[in-house]
């Protein structure tokens, strides 16, 4: 009696074991499925990329020329070659992740690749080409920023939400190298260059009012007496950190050939 007693006990402590076991991280190395369809794109229109629960891998609204500075983490600005509808064909982009983990920015980058390589049948090579830039720099009085509390290997988030008259950027467990990929590829119109010299994973909130430059001028621009300063400003007194306008070499991605995206 008591040794089924004991066997049972374990049977239940072995399958509560399994129970909390988390889902294995499938290979996202490319989408399960994919449909790409022409955008009837409009002036002022929303575009983003986004996931939708778990598996949902959801993009409105890019052209080829800004699927490939999101997929690559580069500025559109950097891209050149390739036909002129890189840049006047807009479209939407719906896929399934594999597996039944949420995959991270960086894994949903990759499995965008993929599709651009595939579908687009993408081929480019790189050069050093010298941009007008902006370097991320320390400003004066040091760095305002707070060690992130998370665990080193969770992904970095950073996610700019749009409001009326302002602009929200949380990050968390973010580098400096992040912020400048998320400011060359979505907010400004050229590549942005880390000189900070920290190397540090930081939480933060960066909270501006737009203007014309940022966002390809996508955004109303933000009155005078809006609730928060510009970007520039904001850096500086929320984050102690500083945008330089130079010039510099950047890497520069180079399109030699491109097709419009096979039948779904």
């Amino acid at each position: 009696m008591m040794r089924r007693m004991a066997a049972a006990a374990l049977a239940i402590s072995v399958s509560g074991l399994m129970a909390q076991t988390p889902a294995a991280r499938p290979r996202f190395d490319a989408f399960e499925v994919a449909t790409i369809k022409p955008a009837a794109h409009e002036a002022k229109s929303s575009r983003f990329i986004t996931m939708q629960g778990t598996d949902r891998f959801v993009e409105k609204d890019y052209t080829l020329k800004l699927l490939i500075a999101a997929a690559y983490e580069v500025s559109p600005r950097v891209i050149s070659g390739g036909p002129g509808w890189m840049e006047s064909d807009h479209y939407d982009i719906l896929a399934v992740t594999p597996g039944a983990v949420r995959p991270t920015h960086d894994e949903q980058m990759a499995m965008l690749r993929n599709l651009l390589s595939d579908r687009f049948k993408l081929t480019f090579h790189r050069e050093e080409k010298e941009f007008s830039i902006y370097q991320l720099e320390v400003a004066k009085g040091g760095p305002k920023l707070k060690p992130s509390t998370s665990p080193l290997d969770d992904p970095a988030q950073l996610i700019s939400v749009v409001y009326p008259e302002r602009v929200v950027l949380p990050a968390r467990n973010a580098t400096m190298h992040d912020l400048a990929a998320l400011m060359q590829r979505a907010i400004f119109d050229r590549p942005v260059v880390d000189k900070t010299g920290l190397s540090g994973r930081y939480d933060f909130d960066l909270e501006w009012a737009p203007d014309e430059t940022q966002f390809g001028g996508e955004l109303a621009v933000a009155p005078a007496d809006a609730p928060c300063p510009p970007l520039f400003t904001a850096m500086q007194q929320q984050l102690g950190l500083k945008l330089e306008a130079t010039r510099g070499l950047a890497d520069a991605l180079v399109v030699d050939s491109v097709e419009r995206p096979s039948a779904n």
